[in-house]
């Protein structure tokens, strides 16, 4: 009886473990909002990093994470470093800027665990007004095969989704100022 036990948890897990494999090898989450302000001043709150930070998120999630800026704040080359219990370990680096309807970012964590994803925000005048922006929050990055054993039990996408929605609603309340 107990071999017959051992033997169908052996094949459930080796069963487990193929489907892990065939999951998808890359992952994007994304979120969008209609801001009522127009692009040049959304830009701004993303292209400058020290702005970025007032409605940042994860700022706000462990208000006693440890930053540090790099000498440039804003545009391409500008970087941010954080350490903190709940938000990890990580940098994050603009690498392109569009004003005002694109920023790029590379996004490296260190802590929990390692990851290198890209971030990009797209900004679009919405409802032919100049004075609301469509603004799209995007990150996407390989899942390496220990991540899709994650991604079965965590879903990435409402996880990190759901930070993005607040995100966005910090941004509009933070451009409406």
């Amino acid at each position: 009886m107990i071999k017959t036990i051992a033997f169908v948890v052996l094949v459930a897990l080796a069963l487990l473990l193929a489907y892990a494999a065939t999951r998808p090898d890359t992952f994007r989450v994304e979120r969008s909002r209609v801001i009522e302000a127009p692009p040049e001043r959304v830009f701004g709150l993303i292209q400058d990093l020290r702005r970025f930070n007032t409605w940042n998120p994860y700022e706000r999630k462990d208000p006693a994470a440890k930053g540090e800026y790099s000498t440039a704040t804003f545009g391409p080359g500008a970087r941010y470093a954080w350490q903190g219990d709940k938000v990890g370990t990580g940098s994050m680096e603009i690498t392109e800027a569009t004003a005002p309807s694109h920023v790029g970012m590379k996004l490296d964590f260190v802590a929990p665990f390692e990851a290198h994803n890209r971030v990009d925000f797209t900004l679009q005048p919405e409802g032919g007004s100049a004075q609301a922006t469509r603004v799209t929050w995007a990150m996407h990055g390989p899942v390496p095969y220990l991540a899709k054993l994650m991604h079965l039990f965590f879903n990435m996408d409402r996880m990190v989704g759901k930070d993005f929605e607040d995100g966005l609603g910090f941004l509009a309340a933070e451009a409406a100022k």
